[in-house]
């Protein structure tokens, strides 16, 4: 029989109102522990929703990895690669590849009666994942994408259309600068929205056959081909193979292929999320700070407020250490209860948050029209041990008040 649980057990479970955890300081440190948690859980959980969101919407516009021409610099207008099954067979045979699709893009004006705005033109083909489009899509469909050009038609973002006045199944002109210069009528399928405004005020989203017919290209030749990975965490691992991989290789005209990640394309943003690791980082060390102290203060009252039982136990021969733990299993007990208290304020808020988006924010300040929560059950759980294991580690120092209490002192202590 554990004779410390025991005794812990009595004080915290059977003894009085006035002596067990509901003095208003030990409420006070429970609290602390609820909603230092509550905070610690949100503050994740709030954070690496907002990453996901901002990732997924950089991704949904480039894909994780882009092969093209090594002879490309940072602009839309690009020189076209040859590719053929085999390659493509090639990279979708990796097991680290979830998909794999060609494009391309190219530079254009949109021009209306009133007002004007430049874009790029992404072509696509019916092998291209519409996942992401369908998600932010506002109004209308997602295109149609055949292997011959069958309509001009095209998906353009809310803020393009906002601005020059268009909407569903309507035509626009898209002038394209080259030699000669020329110009396209696109009919308007769908409306999307990503809250993304670098991104939403320039792609319009079409048939990559469009693009090789303005281009001259033949059949083979595209802008690139894009590759979504299983596991983003090893995005820059991926990157780094398929660079070797493809340096190496040469389409039928002679061409390099570059690879580059959607990382490498976007390093500001990136750069970015990784900061907001460290407001979490400074979050939860003042959490665990307050929360701890406010612990201490609670242990300390209660140490106090069993005086005469510890001097009792003293005379009977129990020692410091065997009581010591006594009291820790009754800090346990109030850790414990604070955590619980916390995990169900916390996860309540996520929960009510994720389905119904009660807290708004200004989408053309953080991208997003609500906050973004992400439930991640492996980060709560090690929140919860580290909390746990932190608490009761700030609790040793305090309980060695114990061994100074004197029994004679003690006992006849009011």
């Amino acid at each position: 029989m554990n004779l410390e649980l025991f005794i812990a057990r009595k004080i915290y479970f059977k003894g009085d109102n006035k002596n067990k955890a509901s003095s208003p300081a030990i409420k006070i440190a429970v609290a602390g522990i609820a909603l230092g948690l509550a905070t610690m859980i949100l503050a994740v959980c709030i954070v690496v929703g907002f990453k996901q969101e901002i990732r997924d919407k950089v991704v949904g516009f480039s894909s994780h990895i882009q092969i093209s021409n090594f002879e490309n610099n940072n602009s839309y207008e690009t020189y076209p690669v040859c590719v053929d099954d085999s390659l493509l067979n090639f990279l979708k045979s990796k097991p680290e590849v979830k998909h794999v699709e060609v494009f391309s893009t190219k530079p254009g004006i949109i021009k209306t009666d009133n007002d004007f705005q430049g874009i790029v033109l992404k072509g696509v083909t019916s092998d291209y994942d519409w996942s992401f489009f369908k998600r932010n899509l506002v109004e209308g469909s997602v295109l149609n994408v055949s292997d011959t050009i069958s309509a001009y038609e095209a998906i353009i973002s809310e803020y393009i259309a906002n601005k020059l006045s268009l909407k569903l199944g309507d035509s626009f002109f898209c002038y394209f600068i080259q030699d000669p210069p020329k110009v396209r009528k696109f009919t308007i399928t769908g409306i999307y929205n990503t809250n993304f405004e670098d991104y939403d005020k320039i792609f319009v989203i079409t048939n990559i056959n469009i693009i090789s017919k303005l281009n001259s290209w033949e059949s083979d030749q595209f802008g690139g081909i894009e590759l979504i990975v299983n596991d983003f965490d090893r995005l820059q691992e991926i990157r780094n193979d398929l660079f070797i991989d493809m340096a190496a290789t040469h389409d039928r005209l002679g061409n390099t292929f570059f690879t580059v990640s959607v990382i490498d394309q976007n390093p500001m943003i990136f750069n970015w999320l990784n900061l907001l690791d460290m407001n979490v980082w400074v979050i939860l060390i003042l959490m665990l700070a307050v929360s701890g102290f406010t612990m201490i203060s609670g242990l300390l009252i209660l140490i106090l407020e069993r005086t005469n039982m510890i001097g009792i136990l003293k005379a009977l021969g129990a020692k410091n250490f065997s009581i010591r733990k006594t009291f820790l299993y009754v800090s346990s007990f109030l850790i414990l209860k604070g955590m619980l208290w916390g995990n169900v304020i916390a996860l309540t808020i996520c929960l009510v948050q994720k389905y119904f988006g009660i807290l708004k924010l200004d989408a053309s300040v953080y991208y997003v029209s609500q906050v973004p929560i992400e439930l991640n059950i492996i980060y709560i759980v090690l929140i919860n041990i580290g909390t746990l294991l932190v608490s009761l580690m700030m609790m040793i120092g305090p309980s060695y008040l114990i061994a100074r209490i004197l029994p004679a002192k003690s006992i006849k202590f009011e």
